[in-house]
Order: C-alpha cells, then structure tokens, then sequence
C-alpha cells in the first residue's frame, strides 16, 4: 500500500517564504512540536527545491501517485478546489485503460476513452516528482462505438482537473505511467474544467446499461416527480446528466410524458428551451434537453434512497423541505468542530444552514454562534432549560446536526421556527437582536450576557443580550474600527462594564435596513476593553502608572491623539493646568482599595469570532473558525436557487475566505487608509454591510 505520509499539499498558510497554498511538497523529517519540515516543487515538478516549517495542520496528506497528478494542475488554487471533491479524484486516481471520461470542451462536453497516463518531463533522481496526465482518446458523438480518427496524431493529454465525469470499464486494465513526454509536449490543447465545488455537487458518473432500464423506469414511477424536481438521466453515451425539470408534457408527434429539462451545464447538442421548433420554456443556450419522463430519476446527489433500498442512507437531501436527513439515533452532543475539521466538514455547496421563507437572519445567527466558538457551547451546555423540548432540538437537530454533517436541512430550521411560540418567526423577516434575545431568554433560560452601569458611581445598571452603539457621526472618521466605536459610544453615554462578559455582540450604528452611518467599519480582530470596565485598574495616559482620574472632555480633545484620557494624580493636574482644558471636569476613578499606585495593570481583551452582515435585508456571517489569522469563512443560507420560488429550494454555500484574514491582519495605519476598490469581494462586504460583530473572552 502506497504510503500517504511523505508528500502533502499547503491548504492553508501565513506568509511563508517558498509555500503557498496548493503547493505540492515533500515531508524531509518533523520536529517534536509536530511540526512538519519539507521541501517543495516548483509548478513543472522534477526536484524539491525551496522549503521550510510548515504546521501540521496547515497540510493535507497525499500519496506519490494524487501528488504526481495535482502537480498537472495549474494553477495551484486550482488543486484545492480538485480535493475538495474527494468522490471524483478518488475515481480519477483509479482510472484504468478505456474507462470512459467526459472532459469539457469548447462549449460543450466530450467523452473520452483513457488510453495512457503520460509522464510530463524527465526524472533524474529518486526523489523527483515528474507531473502525471492522462492521454485520452476522443469518442465521436455521432457514433459512440466508433473512435475519432481523422488523421494520425498524438492524442491530448489532460491533467485531472480536466475530467468532470467518469464512468468506469467492467474489464480494467492497469495504467502505467511508462510514457514520457517531453516539456516541449505541454503545448497540447489544454481544456478548462468546470469549477468543481463542494463534496457531493461535483459529478461522479456511473455507467448505465439496458439491464438497468426497468430499475430507472420504476424509481420515476415511485417518486412523484414534478416541474422543479432535481432529476438525473443518462444519455445515448452513457454520461450521466443532472438538471431541472422546467416543462412535463407531451409534445408534439410524441407519446407520453416527456420532461423539458434545464440542465446544470451547457451540453453542446442541447437548446434554449425548443423542442423540434417549438418552445416549452425558456433558459440558457446548449442547457435544454427533452427525454421521456420515465427515464428520469431523482438527483443521486442530493436524494435519499427508499426505505427498500440497501444503500447507504445520502447526507444531503433532494428537496430538503419535503425530505430530510435521516436523524441522528442518539442525542449525545458534538462539540465544536477544531480548525482542523472545519473546511472538511463545511465547505461547498449545499453545506451550513439552508434557508427557507425569511429565514436568514436566524441562519446566519445560528451558524456564527454555535459553529465554533467554544465559549457559546459553553453557555449552551450550562443553559438552565437545557433538558428543555425546545432547547434540546435545537442542539439536536441544528447545532448536533450542522457540526456532525456540515449541513443541516431547512426542514429542521423550519420545525425549530415553529416553536419559538409567535407565528411572525415561521413567515416574517426578523432582525438578529430580536431573536437573540428570545433564543438566551426564552430557549436557554440564560441571564444577559452584558451589565452595563449608567452615570458611573452614583448611576444604575442594566442588564442586556446585546449593545447598539451610539454616537454622533462626526466623532470618529470616515472609516472606524469597532474599537474606536465601542470606546466612543461608552464615553458619549457616560456607560462602563460592571464585569468581563462572557459573550459580547456588539451592533453597528445603522437604522434598519438601508441607512448607514458610515461607508465601512473595520472588525477590530481584539478589543481591548480595559479602559471600559468598572472599577477596574487603569493605565495613566501619559506615564503608565496607575490612572485616579479620567476626563470625558479630553477624549474629544484633537490635541490629545490616542484613546480614552485618564491619568495619574501628577499627570492630571499638569494636563488640566492648560488654558484650554481649565473647563475640563475630570472625575475620579472607583479603584480597590488594596492597590498602591505602582501595581501593575494587565488588559482585558475579547476576541472576534463572527460577523453578522445585512444587504438589501439578506443577512450572512463571516465566521472565525481557527486561531490562525486566516482561518475565516463565508455563509450564505441563500447562495444560490434550486427551481422557481414555488417548487424550488435554495442551495446554502460555505466557503474559506483567508483574504479577509489577510486584510484584518495589516496595521490599525494601514486598515486606516482601505481603498474600498482594491478590496476583494469578500473583503468589501464585511466592511460595508457589517451589522453585528461578536467577541468572546480570550486568554493572554
């Protein structure tokens, strides 16, 4: 058995000199922390060159054989997106001579027969790794039997990203990748492949035979299939094709039902919804195909087998309102999932929480809270009404469900919904206040999160779940950060901390839906709440000692840069000695009376773990999922549709964003200065549409 320790792949890394991610290399030895030193190959393959230490976790194991293959790939974020449907790259790492492949090309697809795999470059040492692609044989689309052969030429060689479909031979013979051709030869016709997402919505073919004709003409009689039902057929070449179905009927000169389907990809043969110059419906150019109903079957991606079936039960459903994943048998908890299971569990298409009929601000809610973050797991499992019928399906059939599968269906969502005792949650638009509020007071019978003390000394406290900011705009910039928020809309309302919380949501100043207060707000990744806490020991502004006094009047002095003003008894008095600042009415500072002025203060800190965002009323989440910097990812419970508003679902969609690492990584300077125009995509709508940001306790 080929070993699968020596080689890996860079998924994810910071700024190191030789890695990048998707770059292939080689395991020279580890260190006692677990840490891997290894070389890496350039993008043409041969000898190992640059390296260094990587962690472990920032690599994904390969055997020799993957390694040869995704060195083909280019560029190298292109083999990330290869591994993340493992389904189809185990089966391409098996392929076998005249296993029938589909490759796009042009503008359709093209089925191919696997006639080598072909060795790109020479090998002078043991440890070269030289590129492995496949040499493929066209087969005519008229003729399926008969193999192109309009003039002797070498055939193409595709690399393993170029193959979209397999169906394998029922007589295998071995590949060997004996056959070497020279660097000279790369210039053969290269194919772009169609971007494989997520597990599970890549294609995997299965080769169809007439011995299966009853079973297919049965399951499209067992299943009531409909207009928006997701359908799978194979064609005339055994390729299997996946779609919706737009149109059920006869048409003209036929009989029976037939389905106008509107397939997932442009198939060259295909039409815009006519069918023999008539039109049934209307979609894309090369995506309509008509067949007869019985040859269609639900998508095998996405449908659960009938009771009947042996199979092993799908994770993900067809429909998910109508079918839902088989439920757990016990209710023991998962806990949240490690940085290391992240990307493998939640990443892709049809992955997170799916959301139906308004459901997205509790989706996004959801999935920020309970992903990750080890602090809310806490409170969840310390909530007085855990036991509780509400309490305990949410965590089994949301929280349980979204860590142990990676998804969970808007069946579940929608059931949770039902329960949280007003109808308006089932059918209206909310905001995630709202339902935090109901979710820690009503579901998880918790206290609030936050004790916020009024008018300092002599004032009251209020408890709260949460705390909207409140500021006139013109005290801070164009573009602030949360700190400078935070700070600014304690010392306006004269408000402090009365202890640490354990949980902090922060909302931005905004006014429903549409009115911003400012253009971006940058997530400070930290907040430094020490200044803001009651009773707690403080730095002198200007000499590091222990502060007695603070001045609201000096935090909006311009002449005095920096945060919030309090000082030292000395420093105090020199600062307010100034013609300018005499008005000023400093107060003093509650301390305990056990410190001396030279005890040393140490910072409070609280750490950004997710990011609620709203644009035009659709929420989604940025969420933290690592300690690394970039370890960040992007839900969306509505990323894409599935059929029409009627018979239609939507299609949830998680997916690692580290340039958002990136970006929040630079210097307060640096972020200070962002050009909204040379951000990414991602980068620009956490900045512009940020509603609520989420900080938990963090140790130092």
């Amino acid at each position: 058995m080929e070993s699968i320790d020596k080689y890996f792949i860079v998924t994810r890394t910071k700024t190191r000199k030789g890695f990048s991610r998707g770059s292939i290399g080689r395991i020279e030895a580890e260190t006692q922390t677990g840490d891997i030193v290894g070389l890496v190959y350039g993008s043409g393959g041969g000898t190992a060159k640059s390296g260094g230490l990587l962690k472990r976790e920032e690599t994904y194991s390969l055997t020799r054989h993957q390694a040869q293959l995704l060195l083909f790939v280019s560029p190298a974020s292109r083999r990330l997106e290869i591994l993340c449907n493992q389904m189809l790259f185990k089966v391409i790492c098996e392929l076998a001579q005249d296993d029938l492949v589909v490759v796009r090309y042009k503008k359709g697809f093209q089925p191919c027969l696997v006639k080598n795999l072909m060795q790109i470059g020479r090998k002078d040492g043991s440890d070269d790794l030289n590129m492995l692609g496949f040499e493929l044989q066209p087969v005519s689309p008229q003729n399926p039997d008969k193999l192109s052969s309009k003039k002797p030429a070498p055939l193409p060689v595709f690399s393993a990203a170029d193959i979209i479909q397999v169906a394998q031979s029922s007589t295998k013979q071995p590949l060997r990748d004996n056959h070497t051709i020279g660097i000279n030869r790369r210039t053969v016709s290269r194919i772009n492949s169609l971007p494989i997402m997520g597990s599970r919505n890549g294609f995997l073919g299965k080769k169809i035979s007439s011995q299966n004709t009853p079973d297919i003409k049965s399951l499209s009689n067992t299943y009531q299939l409909e207009v928006g039902s997701m359908v799978e057929m194979a064609s005339d070449r055994n390729v299997i094709l996946y779609g919706v179905i737009r149109w059920i009927g006869v048409p003209a000169g036929k009989k029976g039902n037939w389905a106008g389907i509107e397939l997932d990809n442009e198939v060259g043969t295909c039409t815009d919804g006519t069918f023999h110059g008539q039109r049934y419906f209307t979609c894309q150019g090369n995506r309509a195909v008509f067949v007869p109903l019985e040859m269609c079957v639900p998508d095998g991606r996405f449908h659960s087998p009938s009771p009947s079936s042996s199979a092993d039960t799908e994770e993900f459903p067809r429909t998910p309102i109508v079918t839902h994943i088989e439920e757990d048998k016990g209710e023991e908890d998962v806990p949240p999932l490690t940085e290391s299971e992240v990307l493998r569990v939640l990443e892709g298409k049809m992955k997170g929480i799916q959301g139906h009929f308004n459901s997205c601000y509790l989706d996004a809610t959801l999935f920020s809270l309970f992903t990750s973050s080890m602090t809310l797991d806490r409170l969840l499992q310390s909530s007085a009404n855990a036991e509780m019928s509400i309490c305990r399906q949410m965590r089994r059939d949301i929280v349980n469900h979204l860590r142990r599968h990676g998804f969970v269906p808007a069946e579940n969502v929608m059931n949770f919904r039902k329960q949280l005792g007003c109808n308006t949650y089932v059918t209206e638009e909310k905001d995630p206040e709202e339902f935090i509020a109901i979710l820690f007071q009503r579901i998880l019978h918790m206290d609030p999160l936050l004790k916020i003390r009024f008018n300092g000394d002599s004032g009251s406290s209020q408890d709260a779940y949460t705390h909207q900011i409140i500021l006139e705009k013109n005290d801070v910039g164009p573009c602030p950060s949360v700190q400078q928020l935070l700070e600014t809309s304690f010392m306006s309302c004269n408000l402090k901390f009365e202890e640490v919380p354990l949980c902090l949501m922060v909302q931005m100043p905004r006014f429903g839906k549409n009115f911003k207060m400012f253009p971006c707000i940058i997530p400070s990744t930290e907040l430094d709440i020490t200044d803001l806490l009651h009773q707690s020991p403080r730095e002198c502004f200007i000499c590091g000692h222990l502060a007695q006094h603070e001045c609201t009047q000096c935090f909006r002095d311009r002449k005095l840069p920096g945060r919030i003003k309090q000082y030292c008894w000395t420093c105090n008095t020199q600062v307010h000695s100034h013609p300018s600042r005499q008005g000023h009415t400093p107060r003093s500072l509650a301390l305990p009376a056990e410190l001396s002025v030279s005890s040393p203060v140490s910072r409070t800190h609280m750490q950004l773990f997710a990011v609620l965002c709203i644009q035009t009323s659709h929420y989604v989440s940025f969420v933290k999922y690592g300690p690394e910097p970039q370890s960040w990812m992007f839900f969306d419970s509505m990323a894409d549709r599935s059929g029409d508003d009627h018979t239609g679902y939507n299609i949830p969609e998680v997916r690692a964003c580290p340039e958002v690492g990136d970006f929040l990584s630079q210097s307060e300077e640096d972020l200070a200065c962002v050009n909204l125009s040379q951000t990414s995509g991602l980068v620009r709508r956490l900045l512009c549409d940020s509603f609520m940001c989420l900080y938990q306790q963090c140790s130092r």
